[in-house]
């Protein structure tokens, strides 16, 4: 019997393709299949953004000074896991996970040290935070007022997509009603305070970190993404406002034609969407995302080798139409990565950028027979998936119904059933393997973090004005109460110097947790 082949979704590879659907569209036209830009990256290159952070400020500071100098465009920030979930680091809930994913932030303090050298109105920053979204927006701003930036012209990105952590990843605090709430008042402060932030990053990477397939993160984001313009358009938001500052965040994977595919019908099926949904402004009818390559598929064993996937899946990203990448170092399935693999990384985006050719013209695989074949069928695919959570009443309900989480789950499980038998091959894992040689280069985070922190927050508390603190989380507690945008407050709070603990325990007894 022949052997089928068929994309890491199930879509069947044929042997040959003779003919591509006319697609007679032009790159920079509706529905953007081709790319949002008409000359792409001959105008100008996606931004090259590594994604760094760890331990305290001020040894993430020196990281962001280091990937500055080596070239990098604009600054990604990894915060750790008691800063993603709402707790300071003398919290009992922090101990042993203070600065190991990420750095730790406490207060606006922390923010000062982390971004201490950096002019905020210079670079563009995206920050990976969900539930504390709102939080370190306002410690954010509030570092940007002192430095003396114009707030209209600060750019960059949060992630704050809380439903793919419901789905996906699980680092969430509120249930998801108040989370959107939350969500829906940034968007609100943010077309009039800060008109070009990108108030959310919808993020498929988690989903496919996950153990979802190509069909299922598309599906999944967009769906995600659907349920938030519904939720702006409740609260009276306009579409050719907000739908502007919204952003994606994708996986690259290693099947190199599917991820290219995916990436197209992405921008064509978004452009639809905000289409039917009333869009009018082309602007707000474009789907920009950032890329990272795909972690999951990053060894242990003979971690080199993670070096040309990376390299694979960072021109796949290109030769899709990404706006910014970030590329994964090798040694990222044993620990973060060290400088000397940040730098690889990142020499990788160069290579590609002023040595491949590949930007030279736009969009250089439209019309392929394969590529054109694959992108609609990813297309349908995909949309089979957003109709049926469509018909369930959205994301949230699809969501708090579990249905989501146990597509991912049957993926994932699948995947694995097939690296078992053999039936796909991971090069170094289940052939070509050898026996194991010691790595000796590995990033450790010391325990010592959490004491560092710990004494911070008791100079700090001795220091501020802690009735104007008191008084601040008053009024935001108030506030949570009632229907009022909610980021004043925080940011009042945030300037006093009040920490994301004291702020996000203000909002969990408003709102309590999932």
């Amino acid at each position: 019997m022949d052997k089928k082949h068929t994309t890491t979704s199930g879509i069947e590879i044929k042997d040959v393709y003779t003919t591509a659907p006319q697609n007679q569209e032009l790159p920079g036209q509706f529905p953007f299949t081709r790319g949002i830009q008409k000359d792409m990256y001959r105008g100008r290159l996606w931004t090259m953004r590594q994604y760094a952070g760890f331990s305290t400020a001020e040894e993430s500071n020196k990281r962001y000074h280091y990937l500055l100098a080596q070239g990098t465009m604009g600054l990604s920030v990894a915060f750790d896991l008691p800063t993603q979930i709402g707790y300071d680091s003398d919290d009992d809930m922090a101990e042993g996970e203070v600065g190991k994913v990420g750095v730790a932030i406490d207060s606006l303090k922390d923010i000062e040290i982390l971004f201490d050298g950096i002019k905020l109105q210079d670079i563009t920053t995206s920050m990976t935070i969900n539930a504390t979204a709102s939080i370190l927006l306002a410690m954010y701003i509030a570092l940007a007022k002192k430095q003396g930036a114009d707030l209209q012209q600060i750019s960059g990105t949060i992630q704050n997509d809380i439903l793919k952590e419901y789905a996906a990843r699980g680092t969430y605090i509120y249930p998801p009603k108040p989370s959107m709430r939350i969500i829906t008042d940034i968007f609100e402060y943010c077309s009039k305070e800060l008109p070009k932030w990108n108030t959310i990053s919808i993020s498929g990477y988690h989903i496919r970190e996950a153990g979802s397939t190509a069909v299922q993160e598309l599906a999944f984001t967009l769906a995600n993404g659907k349920a938030y313009l519904n939720a702006a358009l409740q609260k009276g938001l306009d579409i050719n406002v907000f739908a502007k500052r919204l952003s994606f965040f994708f996986n690259c994977h290693n099947n190199f034609f599917e991820e290219i595919a995916k990436f197209r019908a992405a921008r064509r099926m978004w452009a639809n969407i905000t289409k039917n949904l009333g869009a009018t402004d082309e602007k707000a009818m474009m789907l920009r995302f950032h890329t990272q390559t795909g972690g999951s598929t990053l060894t242990a064993q003979q971690p080199l080798n993670n070096v040309m996937r990376v390299s694979n899946q960072a021109l796949a990203a290109v030769l899709g139409g990404t706006q910014s990448l970030h590329t994964n170092g090798y040694d990222e399935a044993l620990s973060l990565p060290t400088e000397a693999a940040a730098k690889i990384a990142l020499r990788t985006q160069q290579v590609i950028a002023f040595e491949s050719g590949v930007t030279d013209t736009v969009d250089p695989l439209a019309g392929s027979y394969f590529v054109e074949s694959l992108t609609n069928e990813i297309e349908t695919a995909a949309t089979i998936y957003i109709d049926k959570i469509e018909v369930m009443g959205g994301s949230v309900n699809a969501i708090e119904n579990g249905y989501i989480q146990q597509e991912i789950a049957n993926a994932s499980y699948q995947y694995q059933k097939e690296i078992e038998s053999g039936e796909r091959v991971i090069v170094g894992v289940n052939k070509f393997t050898q026996k194991e040689e010691g790595f000796d280069e590995v990033f450790n985070v010391d325990e010592s973090i959490r004491a560092i922190q710990i004494q911070k927050l008791k100079k700090l508390k001795a220091e501020r004005n802690n009735v104007a603190v008191e008084a601040a989380l008053k009024d935001l507690k108030n506030a949570a109460k009632g229907s009022e945008n909610l980021m004043p407050f925080i940011l009042v709070a945030v300037e006093e110097y009040a920490t994301l603990g004291e702020i996000a325990n203000c909002l969990r007894e408003v709102f309590g947790e999932y």
